[in-house]
């Protein structure tokens, strides 16, 4: 090795990144093009983590999954799904080796930050008609004024019965919005920390400013909504009570570049990791372990509730799966090993500062391979063994994938 010159030495010895674009096929590259209008279209249609598990369930039943059934005995190469609660879903393919021998695990959220109308969220006030808002997970407040905003979600009335709600995603729907000041007005406003441009308690959606036609009584512009509601759904005021109504983008997925090389879209946290994690266990025939993809809600405010990974889901469908073939769910569990699956950011030209540039990660460099996250002395974080980095090593340069490491700020 002495013999060789420093180019050489450089070349056998450096770690060096791959621009996927500079050393992928064409073949490669127009195939992963084509993904990416699946995956887009993915996005339009399951902004909640209801319409991620409704559109994923309709995509896996079309891959040949059957809804699991407990007491019945599943052979290898069988797909089964599991619905939790509407809002979380597991799909998993049978391996050739017991359930007990371990599960090879994928997991990603399907929930993304946005606006929940509040339990009790119509008023009025100087004739026009608003939704109070309690903002759900991270968002930076002065993002969401002067957008155009639609409803998802559901009323589930006193019987039981589920009224689905989707309004503004059709171009000849109505939009909604959230007001902001005219900059001639706002020299106040200005003056407030970036975090306080707008308040959360100033997050309030506009739905309407026509009146119901009659000049007695208060309140009318509300009426009014109130009344259009209960033509379209059948609910009152007083159904919003057991309801969950989401405000997000109205807009559609676009391509972003002259050359059409990114994505804009609402909602690609954490849907960029839960649709390949969805696409990659449809495809699975007959692995050698089970192969399981976990779709989960609630990452963005702590994976708590019962539709969270912080609750026992996860435990009960490898217990489930083991308890199939009589086998031991802790001893599954300890065997099995997991990809959590979420967003990391690449490094950005313009706020470069937040990013030590050795250890970000490069748009078209491509998967991102993170170690751990945290704060300050990783506080928080579930940092990864050298041993099981190293297996994820192996298993990608084998198959070929471009990847990369990258840490989530400094």
């Amino acid at each position: 090795m002495s013999e060789l010159t420093a180019e050489q030495l450089k070349d056998r010895l450096y770690y060096k990144r791959k621009n996927g674009r500079l050393v992928s096929s064409d073949e490669t590259l127009n195939k992963a093009d084509e993904y990416c209008e699946g995956y887009k279209s993915f996005l339009n249609k399951a902004k909640t983590e209801r319409e991620a598990v409704k559109a994923a369930t309709e995509m896996a039943k079309a891959n040949g999954f059957s809804e699991f059934c407990r007491g019945k005995t599943y052979k290898a190469g069988d797909k089964v799904y599991i619905n939790n609660r509407g809002k979380t879903l597991a799909l998993a393919v049978i391996g050739e080796q017991p359930v007990e021998q371990g599960v090879n695990i994928t997991a990603a959220h399907i929930d993304s930050p946005r606006l929940d109308l509040k339990p009790n969220p119509l008023y009025e006030d100087t004739d026009l008609a608003l939704f109070k808002t309690h903002y759900y997970g991270g968002i930076k407040k002065y993002q969401w004024t002067a957008v155009p905003l639609s409803l998802h979600g559901v009323f589930v009335l006193k019987d039981g019965t589920v009224k689905e709600v989707s309004i503004g995603e059709n171009e000849n729907e109505p939009k909604f919005v959230i007001n902001d000041l005219l900059p001639h007005l706002a020299s106040e406003q200005i003056k407030r920390p970036l975090n306080e441009g707008v308040k959360g308690e100033e997050l309030n959606v506009l739905v309407g400013s026509h009146p119901f036609k009659d000049d007695k009584g208060s309140e009318l512009v509300k009426l009014n909504i109130l009344k259009l509601l209960n033509e379209k759904y059948g609910v009152t005021e007083e159904d919003f009570l057991s309801a969950e109504l989401e405000m997000v983008p109205a807009a559609k997925s676009t391509d972003i570049g002259f050359d059409r090389s990114l994505i804009g879209s609402y909602g690609q946290d954490d849907r960029v990791c839960a649709y390949p994690a969805l696409t990659a266990v449809l495809e699975v025939e007959k692995p050698e372990k089970t192969a399981l993809a976990i779709l989960t809600d609630k990452e963005e405010i702590g994976s708590c509730g019962n539709t969270g990974l912080e609750s026992d889901f996860l435990r009960f469908v490898i217990g489930d799966l083991a308890k199939m073939q009589n086998g031991d769910p802790t001893v599954a569990l300890r065997n099995s090993k997991c990809l959590s699956a979420d967003v990391n950011a690449g490094l950005d030209p313009t706020f470069q500062d937040v990013m030590e540039k050795k250890n970000a990660s490069f748009l078209n460099y491509g998967v991102v391979v993170t170690k751990y996250t945290g704060a300050r002395g990783k506080s928080g974080t579930s940092d990864a063994s050298a041993e099981y980095v190293a297996q994820i090593r192996n298993m990608l340069d084998n198959a070929g994938i471009i990847w990369q490491t990258g840490e989530l700020g400094k």
